[in-house]
């Protein structure tokens, strides 16, 4: 089978990796997303272990379309029956269009359910459909005219991982904390501080990658269902591999500071949540507080970026205040996400490299900060 798997625009390259380090081929990279080749285990292997993915599609086929039609007779030309049985409910979930001639996401949805409907019809020979069975949800995208159709075999998106029950303002997304982890040199046995740790999902996710757990290990998938696709033992499998890699008797200094004493508990109550609490130090901390004894260590962080007008006034002085703790940390490097066009002016360094990622609809910077390599064999202990 052909799988695409959505990511953050910006992301690809670490989702990219994660694939590959699985053992799998890619077959092609786009704007936001991969496709890949396997088979039911790896489908399950993909929803179990991906950590910056947000949902695993089967691709169903893809066509050119420019017309309504061309929609409804491309779409009635896939082999639907090879996945969705006779008594499977089935919709479009979404349509994405972009550079098409055929642009309304609610009209693209009303043809294809159609044009399935016709399809099935005709194989299953049944005038209606009572749809009681297994839900197939259906993914569309249109990028100049060319459709591409996937199935969604995960159900909730990736990035609810089952642990956050509790969240920030603006809490950054799970995949997207994950993969922001990825694009540095750190390791499990390193550093790591996030002085704006808001629902702890930096800390969290660092944990996990810590410990080798694997972030779908908690939660259930949609086409656990599909009995006649992905057969029960390619689950099991998927699960009992996670379960052999998990290592929780691991030293670490991950930590999380907040100034909002409230935050810090609900950052406490999801990594007990998460099942990493014993990997992770938060408390209450003002940034202004941040320091360190020891050397090669790592920020990564989101700190607050200006979305309500008020909080916009105070923006230069707190990444003033980010700028100084962090000249103050000998050797080490900071990886910090911001919508702040400004930051790196209040900061008082230019960035050695600056990612443009999209979080959500918003366009968003990675500042990367980095520190010199810490001598061969020296992990988290140096400078004790």
């Amino acid at each position: 089978m052909k799988f695409i798997v959505p990511c953050h625009f910006g992301l690809e390259a670490v989702l990219k990796r994660e694939i590959t380090d699985f053992g799998y081929s890619i077959s092609e990279v786009e704007d936001g997303r991969i496709t890949f080749e396997g088979d039911a285990d790896a489908l399950c292997r993909a929803n179990v272990f991906l950590r910056t993915a947000e949902r695993v599609l089967i691709k169903v086929g893809s066509f050119h379309a420019e017309t309504f039609e061309e929609l409804f007779q491309g779409t009635k030309n896939l082999p639907w029956e090879d996945f969705i049985p006779e008594d499977g409910k089935f919709w479009v979930a979404k349509a994405a269009s972009i550079k098409s001639k055929l642009f309304s996401p609610s009209d693209i949805q009303s043809i294809m359910k159609k044009a399935m409907v016709e399809r099935l019809k005709s194989i299953y020979h049944k005038e209606w459909f009572a749809e009681t069975g297994a839900s197939y949800p259906v993914r569309v995208f249109l990028m100049k005219d060319e459709v591409v159709v996937g199935l969604d075999t995960t159900g909730d998106s990736l990035h609810k991982r089952g642990y956050r029950k509790l969240t920030a303002k603006a809490p950054i997304a799970e995949n997207l904390a994950a993969a922001l982890i990825m694009l540095t040199p750190w390791k499990g046995d390193r550093i790591l501080v996030d002085p704006f740790c808001g629902s702890g999902t930096f800390p969290i996710e660092a944990a996990m990658m810590a410990a080798h757990m694997a972030p779908g290990m908690n939660r259930s998938f949609l086409a656990e269902d599909w009995t006649h696709l992905v057969p029960r033992k390619s689950w099991y499998r998927a699960m009992d591999e996670a379960d052999s890699l998990v290592n929780m008797d691991i030293e670490t200094d991950i930590q999380g500071y907040d100034i909002d004493d409230k935050m810090v508990s609900i950052a406490r109550e999801n990594a007990r949540l998460a099942g990493v609490e014993h990997l992770i130090h938060f408390q209450r901390r003002d940034v202004e507080q941040l320091s360190h004894p020891k050397k090669y260590g790592f920020l990564i962080t989101n700190p607050p970026y200006g979305e309500r007008l008020e909080d916009k006034k105070n923006l230069p002085a707190l990444y003033q205040t980010i700028g100084e703790r962090f000249r103050e940390l000998d050797s080490w490097s900071m990886y910090l996400i911001s919508a702040y066009e400004q930051a790196e002016q209040y900061i008082g360094r230019k960035a050695d490299k600056n990612r443009k990622i999209y979080n959500g609809m918003m366009k968003t910077y990675y500042y990367q900060f980095m520190g010199p390599k810490p001598p061969s064999g020296a992990g988290r202990r140096q400078g004790d």
